[in-house]
């Protein structure tokens, strides 16, 4: 089989996703080609994976609509695929989706080679109003009509995706990688202590990164006994960042002081910044980090206030990390979490926030069961290998049924 992913511009899940669903495939005999920005190549090594039997060729697909970009990518696409002639084409997201079922409609079937199905993954929820709002309706649409299967990483884009009148739509399988544990984990003695029952697995390092400078001690490790807020993310108005940072003005007097870190890089990194000043917070923004395993680790509780979620990645980390867990009650985050592993609150709601985190930090009970649920969730969730199993039965489905 042969199947050609398509993939918009992404810094990180969406991205990481293709990467995993090309390599497993490869290794399993699939011939597969990624199709997509030449900054996403560099960023994801899309050549390397496999021993280079995957092959990537570039395709400017803007992040945003424009009018002669997306038309070149289209004839770019369309020749691509007209050339390669894949079995399948598997798109990411609503306008790498839109343009590869455009392209794909102009590629001229041939008694030999029919043009390949069509399967877009819907990453996530399209902006709610505006011009923005409208071109994404229109993006949404054309999925809707062309595509042979829409896979969705949550249950309200699936009704969306219905209510637009898809002909199959079915669940996409979003899963984190599943890694080995970092070598500062693996041998540090496992103790907890403390209101949040903090775990102490971390090393030294990882807490010193966590200073800043201008800090009394800048070189100093953040003390372990205090509870350490933690979350994750690309600093965007999706991630809901602004409301965590009112919700910490509100748990000013709990002690020891908790310590708020947002590890992440994004275009309202600034913003954040000077509204945590505003309202004299002790809040860390260490931009990105490769540690976010041992960060989990520290945490006395992860907060992922997001205005909307698909699957997110940080939050099957932090269940598998066994953290207990303050989230928003959106998209797909409660099928991830379920009822048990966290406590779920209303996107935007900064009381409703600080009411859940104080909870975690000052009750030691429900910090302890919050962690076994999660662990107990983590354990459950499907992994990498069911993910491509779910991708390449769907596959067989398609090309069998046009067979």
């Amino acid at each position: 089989m042969k199947v050609a992913f398509v993939l918009g511009t992404s810094t990180g899940g969406t991205a990481r996703h293709v990467r995993m669903l090309a390599a497993g495939g490869a290794a399993r005999g699939v011939r597969a080609e990624v199709f997509g920005p030449e900054q996403a190549g560099r960023d994801f090594a899309f050549g390397a994976i496999a021993g280079g039997r995957v092959s990537f060729t570039p395709v400017d697909i803007a992040d945003r609509p424009r009018v002669r970009h997306d038309l070149r990518a289209i004839r770019r696409l369309r020749r691509l695929i007209r050339a390669w002639r894949p079995d399948v084409a598997h798109a990411h997201g609503l306008r790498a989706g839109a343009l590869t079922a455009i392209a794909v409609a102009l590629v001229p079937p041939t008694v030999h080679d029919p043009r390949p199905a069509l399967v877009v993954t819907v990453h996530n929820a399209p902006p709610a109003g505006g011009v923005t709002g409208a071109v994404y309706r229109v993006l949404e649409q054309i999925v809707a009509l062309r595509a042979d299967s829409v896979l969705c990483v949550s249950e309200d884009l699936e009704e969306r995706m219905r209510a637009r009148g898809a002909r199959r739509v079915g669940r996409a399988l979003v899963p984190a990688d599943v890694s080995p544990r970092p070598a500062a984990l693996s041998s540090a003695p496992v103790t907890t202590d403390g209101p949040a029952g903090i775990s102490r697995r971390v090393s030294a390092e990882t807490r010193a990164g966590l200073s800043l400078p201008g800090d009394p001690d800048p070189g100093r490790p953040v003390s372990p006994a205090r509870p350490v807020v933690l979350a994750v993310g690309r600093l965007a108005a999706q991630k809901g960042f602004g409301t965590l940072l009112e919700a910490a003005a509100r748990w000013r007097g709990i002690m020891p002081k908790p310590l708020l870190v947002i590890v992440g890089e994004g275009p309202l990194e600034a913003e954040l910044k000077r509204q945590a000043a505003r309202l004299g917070l002790d809040a860390r923004f260490p931009g990105h980090r490769d540690d976010v395993p041992a960060l989990l680790a520290a945490a006395a509780v992860f907060v992922l206030p997001s205005v909307w979620e698909g699957q997110p990645l940080v939050l099957q980390e932090a269940l598998r990390a066994a953290v207990p867990v303050v989230a928003t009650r959106v998209g797909g985050t409660p099928d991830l979490t379920g009822e048990d592993a966290a406590l779920l609150v209303p996107p935007g709601d900064a009381r409703r926030l600080a009411e859940a985190v104080r909870a975690v930090l000052t009750d030691p009970a429900l910090a302890a069961r919050l962690r076994q649920a999660a662990a107990d969730r983590g354990q459950a969730l499907p992994g990498p290998d069911d993910a491509v199993t779910a991708a390449l039965a769907e596959y067989e489905f398609l090309t069998r049924t046009r067979r």
